[in-house]
């Protein structure tokens, strides 16, 4: 068994009891890096991204061997501090709760303290009651698949993220859409809805969500528990576009905006939404053909066809 010694050196911020050299062996897994690191600086393994200086790549935290990595004797290594951490799990967990329960508060708690302008207020309508139902059934689900059905590639987020995250989610899709939709005078506050945008709106959602939902258990069963390796998605949606749980989402979603009667306030996280899912799926797609090569079918469009 030969061993080599690692030069080591801070990338930004020092970083306290960083050792300058570390001897390891060549036919170590690169986690034992991680795991030395770690154990001497006393942070934890998700807060340190290691890169190699002779390409600047990223050295994963896995079980690729030393050798095979490409690092030899006295090759220099990057350790940068990414700060305070949480995990993927519990920041959606803490995403999707506003969402949650804001529509019930909203119609039904804080109802009169917000529409307190209203000369008369009405009890909330059949389709704005419909409506609080499916957002609570979109982000129960949500919270699910969260905690019993995705298996995350990274373990940690920086802490600081969960908060811009949470504005997504809290201000669009709960303030925004709850406020909006549930007013007395919006499109929604009639028992009379067009039965075209009634029934395609919960065709829609219902198919988005259910199809949304076997989309998930396909991409959870790519990857073994405890391991971040991946295969080719294939299933229903996954021969058309590269993410076909955003397309289903975004379906979902237009059943959505159907049932509020056209409301402005859903078209906005649905426009926003869209935009970033596109950006996602770009990105998963490029992946796709980096990793697996020709043995990935490319496809043409990543996530709604015939626009994005």
């Amino acid at each position: 068994m030969s061993t080599i010694e690692l030069i080591v050196n801070p990338r930004g911020k020092p970083i306290r009891k960083l050792p300058k050299e570390l001897t390891v062996s060549t036919n170590a897994p690169a986690s034992d890096i991680y795991n030395t690191l770690a154990q001497k600086t006393g942070y934890s393994v998700h807060r340190l991204r290691i890169t190699k200086g002779s390409d600047g790549s990223v050295l994963l935290n896995g079980s690729e061997t030393i050798e095979s990595s490409g690092l030899r004797g006295q090759s220099v290594v990057y350790v940068k501090d990414l700060g305070p951490q949480l995990g993927w799990r519990f920041v959606y967990v803490i995403e999707y709760l506003g969402p949650l329960v804001i529509p019930p508060l909203f119609l039904y708690v804080l109802r009169p303290y917000l529409y307190f302008n209203f000369d008369k207020l009405p009890e909330p309508s059949s389709p704005q009651q419909l409506v609080c139902a499916l957002l609570f059934v979109h982000f129960l689900k949500r919270e699910f698949e969260t905690i019993f059905i995705h298996r995350f590639s990274l373990a940690t987020m920086p802490a600081r993220n969960i908060f811009k995250n949470c504005a997504h989610y809290w201000a669009l899709a709960g303030l925004n859409i709850a406020y909006w939709v549930f007013r007395p005078d919006s499109p929604a506050a009639t028992n009379e809805l067009n039965p075209i945008l009634y029934y395609g709106g919960l065709f829609l959602f219902s198919f988005g969500e259910l199809a949304n939902f076997n989309a998930h258990l396909v991409l959870r069963n790519l990857r073994r528990p405890g391991t971040t390796e991946r295969g080719i998605p294939k299933g229903f949606g996954f021969g058309l576009v590269t993410c076909p749980n955003y397309m289903f989402e975004i379906i979902a979603w237009i059943g959505i905006y159907l049932l509020t009667g056209l409301s402005w306030s859903v078209l906005l996280f649905l426009v926003v939404g869209t935009l970033q899912m596109w950006d996602w799926a770009k990105k998963k797609e490029r992946r796709y053909r980096k990793e697996f090569g020709d043995k990935y079918k490319r496809k043409r469009f990543t996530l709604l066809p015939p626009i994005f």
